[in-house]
């Protein structure tokens, strides 16, 4: 009890040295001030890493080779929007320093935050399946490199045929190759897997590997201040490994970049809006406009807006530390999601993957992004580093999914968060390990597809209101113009983030339970990168 009281009053006395601290940043300059608030960020780097994952990978690569630069703008708008919500949730709860579930539950209804707990730890999960399989992929992928091989030459070719058939958009010519390549699976690999004896070994050591890494940083989270530095430095690791590896490949074609630079920056402030909008005989391009709108409601998930209060309580923040979560969502959340999507986006064009046809590529995904990009630092220099920066986001995400699991499960059984429990609870995820090799049922999508993505939009309602809500938060809800223009801005975020969580719930719960033939009339082309979540 003596240990944990002086452990107590140890972190009271941080806190006061850090507010003090800011009270003498905020009488600075803005160049004066800045590194201070930025040594100080930390709850942001979550969100980063747990938006930078398989799905941004997958959405990054359509969009490039897609459209070159011309979506540059898309990703950006989308996380501004969503760092703007976090910003009204992050106003909530450091002005009242109540934790959300409980709050949220009393003021506005206690189904609500059940379905956002629940809504929570379903996403984590099954986003926990597509971290592993990208990590795995790559990781075959740098075997393959080294001569070991880990698909079958046959098990390539009806690959190849497959996407083929996929670019005819011919249902029976598809639906032949896909019984084709599952027919070669069966025949020349065990299990049916497609994968060689080496396959399964390197996919397993890949996330037995990767595993291991992120329990022994979670259980740093878990556990003390000093333990919660060293998780964020290793998210600062992962996430400065990812922008490093796909800077190298943007660089390596820097002649190129030098001489599109103005292309860049017109994609990038939106010059040509929204590319081939409309079909030749004057209907919307709905493939277009879904990837647009899926990209633009994607990137802020359920379980993110459930971590973010949690990571600033954990961090002891209150109402003094205002400014500092406003850097923090805006350096170590915004800045990288940008920086990383955006090269990305930039290493599609430079290194000739993007075919000038300004047509959804719904065929195209990271692991073929990277053996395009085989030649771009001379020999296959150009594919390992894109590799490595794959495994590099999804190992952040899979660390945030953990630590999701660990708060929410102690808020949904009212039980104090304790050392143990919250390690207990944060390895919920990590059955996600199978998806190495494997892929969920597909109920469990669709139904986790239902929850989740209805879910968004109302936990957005719910910041909204709660913002607003002078009874509660008192003067925090602002004054004024600025009040009103912030107040548009979150119910621009709500009604992107509505129309994007509608095209999904259509393409994954509502084509997947109907027949076929009920919504061919209005069927849209989603790409498969949507599928995930960032």
């Amino acid at each position: 009890m003596a240990e944990q009281s002086q452990g107590s009053n140890t972190d009271t006395d941080r806190l006061q040295r850090e507010i003090t601290e800011l009270q003498r940043l905020d009488q600075l300059p803005f160049a004066s001030s800045a590194f201070g608030y930025i040594k100080r960020t930390g709850p942001g780097l979550l969100q980063s890493a747990m938006t930078l994952g398989a799905g941004s990978a997958a959405a990054s690569v359509i969009a490039g080779a897609s459209f070159g630069y011309k979506l540059l703008w898309v990703q950006p708008v989308a996380m501004f929007l969503g760092v703007m919500m976090l910003g009204a949730l992050s106003n909530v709860v450091l002005t009242t320093g109540e934790r959300p579930y409980k709050s949220f539950g009393r003021e506005i209804g206690k189904w609500l935050v059940i379905l956002w707990a629940l809504g929570t730890i379903m996403a984590s999960v099954i986003w926990h399946f597509p971290q592993y399989g990208l990590a795995a992929s790559a990781a075959r992928d740098l075997g393959n490199l080294q001569g070991v091989i880990s698909v079958p030459v046959e098990v390539t070719e009806a690959n190849t045929l497959l996407a083929a058939a996929e670019k005819t958009k011919d249902k029976p010519q598809i639906n032949q190759a896909k019984a084709n390549l599952n027919q070669v699976k069966k025949d020349t690999t065990l299990l049916g897997l497609g994968y060689t004896n080496s396959g399964l070994m390197l996919s397993f050591g890949v996330g037995i590997l990767i595993l291991c890494i992120n329990i022994v940083a979670t259980f740093n989270y878990g556990g003390d201040s000093r333990g919660v530095r060293i998780y964020e430095w290793f998210l600062r690791g992962c996430i400065a490994l990812v922008i490093v590896m796909f800077g190298i490949v943007v660089v390596a074609k820097f002649d190129v970049v030098r001489a599109e630079f103005g292309e860049i920056c017109k994609g990038l402030f939106g010059w040509y809006g929204i590319p081939n909008l409309w079909n030749l005989d004057g209907t919307l391009n709905n493939s277009t406009v879904t990837q647009v709108l899926g990209m633009l409601g994607a990137a802020v998930g359920i379980n993110m807006t459930f971590l973010y209060p949690y990571s600033l309580l954990k961090k002891g923040w209150g109402k003094h530390h205002k400014k500092l979560a406003r850097w923090d969502l805006g350096m170590t959340m915004f800045l990288p999601f940008v920086m990383v999507t955006s090269l990305v986006i930039i290493a599609m064009k430079v290194g000739g993957v993007y075919s000038g046809a300004d047509v959804v590529n719904t065929t195209m995904q990271p692991l073929e992004a990277a053996g395009v990009l085989s030649g771009v630092l001379g020999d296959n220099m150009g594919r390992i580093v894109f590799n490595l920066g794959l495994i590099g986001m999804t190992c952040g995400a899979i660390s945030t999914h953990m630590v999701v699991c660990g708060f929410t499960f102690c808020e949904m059984l009212g039980l104090e968060q304790t050392k143990s429990r919250f390690r207990l609870f944060s390895l919920t995820p990590a059955i996600g390990i199978l998806g190495v090799i494997a892929s969920l049922p597909m109920w469990f999508p669709v139904a986790a597809s239902a929850v989740c993505f209805t879910m968004l939009p109302i936990a957005y309602l719910a910041f909204l209101i709660m913002n607003n809500k002078r009874s509660y938060i008192g003067d925090a809800v602002g004054h004024g113009f600025s009040r009103l223009v912030f107040n548009v801005i979150l119910v621009i975020a709500l009604a992107v983030a509505t129309i994007g969580s509608g095209i999904k719930i259509y393409s994954n719960v509502v084509k997947k339970i109907l027949p076929a033939k009920e919504v061919t009339a209005t069927a849209l082309v989603l790409p498969t990168s949507l599928d995930v979540q960032e």
